[in-house]
């Protein structure tokens, strides 16, 4: 018997909403997943989140959505996070941000350690107008 469990949260664009979402990634402490890629994940998440809020609708209205959904089956956990922002090349952030290692550097640290958790990283268009960032995570059980 295979286990899937899928769910949503859509909050607005305000920093504090971070404790609600936390709060709604609990539920996936009890599914299949071992316990240490759990951690590594709630982290992306909260760096994903923080960045849709600072980043991706900087300038926005706070009533601006940003809408997380996480599906875990027994083998993956799949997190996306969708945003109304301008977008931006991930691949090359990222390929900046990994040759260039300055600690004094400002922000691109929670793209840094998302990429570093996950196996897939993707940052694309969403047929909303708006743009999903997407990280998946397989894992032996």
């Amino acid at each position: 018997m295979t286990y899937q469990h899928t769910s949503q949260i859509e909050t607005q664009t305000d920093a504090n909403a971070l404790k609600s979402v936390l709060a709604w990634f609990d539920q996936f402490q009890s599914a299949p997943i071992p316990h240490n890629i759990w951690l590594q994940c709630q982290l992306a998440l909260i760096e994903g989140f923080t960045n849709a809020v600072r980043h991706a609708h900087a300038g926005l209205p706070p009533e601006t959505p940003i809408g997380i959904e996480a599906s875990v089956s027994d083998r993956a956990i799949d997190i996306r996070i969708r945003d109304h922002g301008p977008g931006f090349d991930l691949t090359s952030v990222l390929r900046h941000k990994i040759t260039v290692n300055d600690p004094d550097s400002e922000g691109g640290r929670g793209l840094k350690i998302m990429y570093l958790i996950a196996d897939r990283l993707t940052y694309e268009p969403a047929d909303d107008r708006g743009n999903c960032l997407h990280l998946h995570k397989a894992f032996d059980l």
